[in-house]
């Protein structure tokens, strides 16, 4: 069964040797026996902290590991945390023998100056990247001089969302060695009560797990401890590598004596609605399925056993229709057909049947499936009070037919009218996510990825069970009016069982003795209104536990929604309704301290001496894993697009060494100048990775300015090059300007 994943993260620490200028392997163990247990690489991890806070859904995680570097040199730690992409950082702070330095956010593009003048000094930066399907990976590293500790600090936020009846904090944990300290405290405070609770790990028996974790709630409080000694993490008895290598997952939900639930502190409100017990909408489905070639083999079978699935889960009242394209079109039926038990048989045979073919025609084939959808509501062969939805699946872009993305957009949206959702599938990686999701937006649906891999149709099935069971439509939620401001969204087109819809705003006056909430829309059998209303007083009553609420949450609940909602918005934007969106969600992410897609967090920590500028930022979904950096577009390609060189302070070392910091540190110090002697004692300058690890001169290399891409003329010269220049010359090195000689 799928689940919305709250908040995920995976806790590695990594060691490399930095004195020498390249690192090594972060999982070789170091040899000498002397040194305490769960020593890697000569850095103990002596301190693993996951602290996690929840007011009313709103998650405040502090990520906190501490080491020290118990080598006779100086070490570079690297600190690495997964957390969800739905997650914003809001600090990171570093402390290096009890001295901090903090993180700041900055407008992207001022922060990318710094980051790329980082980048070009040589000094490591803090990257954020996507990693798998839920996860994002922030890394930084620092160098760590013998006997010093160092202190990592990350500190994120998220908005829970309930998925079939249940919020969810799956945490990944990968510590890759002993820790003598390893703790996941959670706090959970619900003013509504907490129905259930429960914690399990993925990597431990349920005989270890029993005496390592305790859980436990009451009343409005839950929590979760998970405390874990060093026998406990060893993978063996006599082991001295960890077992903590897998999931660690948190489930709770609240009570719901009402439908709705409001709440108001210092001026900003949350409105909660999720009601239960009404009858389950019927639903017009038109499945829309990609069938080109691409498709063959794999992803079409796991395609073909998800359909069959949800089959054996559609209900009589509702209707469906499979449209299937690749250079045509082509449909099981002409029309809808109701979900009997007879035709629901006769499906399945169809499903089983489908074959690939041809090319990939997304435009007619969508347009297809939404004709469908009208025709039979303006024929009345559904019922009055049911919904339609259109569920497209494909794995790659439009090649024949209309095959521009702007204008299938613009024939969907003609077409659609706003009378249903589309929600869009995209299978794997080989497709353009950005056109999937901004199409689904403007048609008040969502896009989702299928990644490829061994429950891809499991994947497939539990989205359909997100969407399965709707139990109103055309839901609105009202407020008295020239009461409140900057309101969140507050029209749905459905609401769907096992989810929750959440509002929150700004209230006008702050000494209101009461607030009204209306929540109205269409069901199964009729029209329902609920209504919330709320004693001020009373509530400042409920929301004393000062020990398990931190800050102002509902004000940073409101902040964390409305940005996330006008990145939505700005996805389908243009021109000038862009810019201001791309305004108002900067502003309000720079206030409130979020590392959004137009924000980067700025850490400057030190290096020789010096200070140096380390830069989280978050990439999208649609982007490459990349994260959109300079330097993550030379990861993603393979190798650097620059010049490189290998030590901070001019030394004297071997050619082969050189040779290896083109290959092992090149990708982290992209832009330098490598300047080199030869055994005469004459300046040359180099490409390192031109030179042969057989080769003897000693190379001096220092820092310089960045330098041009070398053309593919320049990289077939020999490998040695150099240009003369006069010694007094104190122009800075620019790349070679003419045909140099050997």
């Amino acid at each position: 069964m799928a689940s919305v994943w709250w908040p995920c993260l995976i806790l590695a620490l990594l060691s490399g040797l930095a004195a020498s200028g390249f690192p090594r392997s972060p999982f070789r163990l170091l040899g000498k026996r002397s040194l305490p247990e769960g020593v890697t690489d000569g850095v103990e991890v002596y301190s693993t902290i996951i602290n996690s806070k929840v007011t009313s859904r709103f998650a405040h995680n502090v990520v906190t590991t501490r080491a020290v570097n118990r080598a006779d040199k100086a070490k570079e730690v690297s600190f690495d945390v997964e957390l969800p992409k739905t997650a914003f950082i809001t600090n990171f702070t570093l402390t290096i023998d009890g001295v901090t330095y903090p993180g700041n956010v900055k407008e992207k593009e001022a922060a990318k100056k710094q980051y790329e003048k980082a980048v070009s000094q040589g000094k490591t930066a803090g990257l954020v990247k996507a990693s798998g399907r839920k996860l994002e990976k922030f890394t930084v590293s620092v160098n760590v001089a013998a006997g010093s500790k160092v202190t990592f600090e990350l500190t994120y936020e998220e908005l829970l969302k309930r998925h079939k009846g249940k919020y969810e904090m799956y945490l990944k944990i990968q510590p890759k060695q002993l820790v003598k300290h390893f703790e996941i405290e959670a706090d959970i405070f619900e003013p509504q009560g907490i129905s259930m609770l429960d914690a399990v790990a993925s990597f431990i028996t349920n005989d270890l797990l029993g005496s390592a974790l305790t859980k436990s709630f009451s009343g409005k409080k839950g929590h979760v401890s998970f405390k874990p000694s060093l026998d406990q993490q060893r993978s063996c008895p006599t082991c001295t590598d960890s077992l903590l290598n897998g999931d660690f997952t948190i489930t709770y939900d609240v009570n719901r004596e009402s439908p709705g639930n409001v709440q108001i502190v210092n001026g900003y409100f949350v409105h909660f609605f999720a009601p239960q017990g009404l009858p389950v909408v019927p639903k017009s489905v038109a499945f829309v399925i990609d069938v080109s070639s691409s498709m063959a083999g794999r992803k079409l079978e796991q395609t073909k056993e998800a359909l069959l699935r949800i089959l054996e889960d559609m209900k009589e009242e509702d209707y469906l229709n499979f449209i299937l394209f690749s250079g045509d079109v082509s449909t099981w039926k002409e029309h809808l057909v109701q979900a009997t038990p007879e035709n629901l048989q006769e499906a399945k045979t169809f499903v089983k049947s489908i074959d690939d073919k041809g090319m990939t025609n997304i435009n007619d084939g969508l347009l297809k499936g939404i004709s469908m959808l009208n025709k039979a509501r303006e024929e009345h062969r559904v019922q009055e009070r049911s919904t339609s939805i259109v569920i497209m699946l494909t794995d790659g872009d439009a090649n024949v037919g209309e095959s521009r993305p702007e204008k299938i957009q613009e024939n969907v949206r003609n077409a659609i009218g706003g009378k249903f959702p589309l929600y869009n599938l995209g299978f794997g990686n080989n497709l353009n996510y950005n056109f999937l999701e901004n199409m689904a937006l403007e048609n008040q649906g969502f896009a989702r990825r299928i990644y490829e891999d061994s429950d891809a149709d499991l994947q497939l099935q539990g989205f359909y069970e997100e969407v399965a069971n709707p139990l109103l439509t055309g839901v609105k939620v009202e407020y008295p009016e020239n009461a409140i401001l900057d309101l969140t969204q507050n029209t749905y087109q459905h609401f769907y069982d096992g989810s929750e819809i959440v509002v929150a705003g700004r209230l006008v006056e702050e000494d209101m003795n009461s607030f009204k909430a209306d929540v109205k829309g269409h069901g199964a059998t009729n029209d329902l209104t609920f209504t919330e209303e709320v004693d001020m007083k009373e509530m400042e009553k409920a929301l004393q536990e000062r020990d398990y609420i931190f800050g102002d949450y509902i004000e940073r609940l409101w902040a964390y929604l409305t940005i996330e909602q006008l990145l939505e918005k700005r996805k389908k934007a243009h021109g000038e309704e862009k810019e201001n969106l791309t305004a108002q969600a900067l502003d309000l992410s720079l206030k409130y301290h979020f590392v959004t897609p137009l924000t980067s967090m700025v850490v400057t920590k030190p290096e020789d001496n010096e200070d140096e500028r380390a830069i989280a930022d978050k990439p999208g979904e649609g982007t490459p894993s990349s994260g959109g950096h300079p330097m993550g577009e030379q990861l993603a390609a393979g190798r650097p697009k620059t010049w490189g060189c290998l030590a901070k302070q001019p030394a004297l070392v071997p050619a082969h060494q050189c040779s290896l910091a083109s290959t092992a540190f090149l990708l982290f110090l992209p832009r330098c100048t490598c300047r080199c002697r030869s055994h005469t004692g004459e300046p040359r300058h180099v490409l390192p990775d031109q030179l042969p690890a057989s080769s003897k001169p000693l190379l001096l290399c220092g820092w310089g300015p960045p330098l041009h891409h070398p053309s593919s003329r320049e990289r077939r010269r020999p490998l040695l090059q150099h240009r003369r220049r006069p010694r007094h010359s104190a122009a800075p090195y620019s790349g070679p300007s003419h045909r140099p000689h050997s």
